[in-house]
């Protein structure tokens, strides 16, 4: 049985995906109950959205969704890291393939990864 500590996060626990090729960090998610069920049920990964304050299907309205490759949970059964085969090639909701885009250059944030979609043309924002 494998019982993730949801209350000490008040009812979420972070997620860590990665790619499960390269490794490469694409973004850090959270899951509640309901998410994590759906994930290891579909071998799509669900995630709750603390902004929309809602269940998420990563990919759901953009077609880059993520198949779960590989669940790996962390010693205090609080922290998920997900392994997914990321398709469409972008994770980032802004249009990168990872969230992380940007590196720290001095007092400068500086990006130096291409965007593979526009975000307006996607999402029509």
């Amino acid at each position: 049985m494998i019982n993730i500590d949801f209350e000490k996060g008040g009812g979420l626990v972070p997620v860590v995906v990665q790619d499960y090729k390269t490794l490469e960090v694409l973004m850090v998610a959270y899951m509640n109950k309901e998410s994590w069920e759906l994930t290891k049920k579909t071998g799509i990964a669900h995630y709750w959205s603390r902004s929309r304050n809602s269940l998420w299907k990563k990919g759901e309205s953009s077609g880059n969704i993520q198949e779960v490759k590989e669940i790996r949970i962390d010693c205090d059964n609080d922290t998920i890291l997900l392994k997914v085969n990321q398709i469409g090639g972008a994770s980032c909701h802004l249009g990168y393939r990872s969230c992380f885009f940007r590196y720290l250059k001095g007092d400068e944030l500086v990006i130096d990864i291409p965007k593979i979609f526009n975000p307006e043309e996607k999402y029509g924002r």
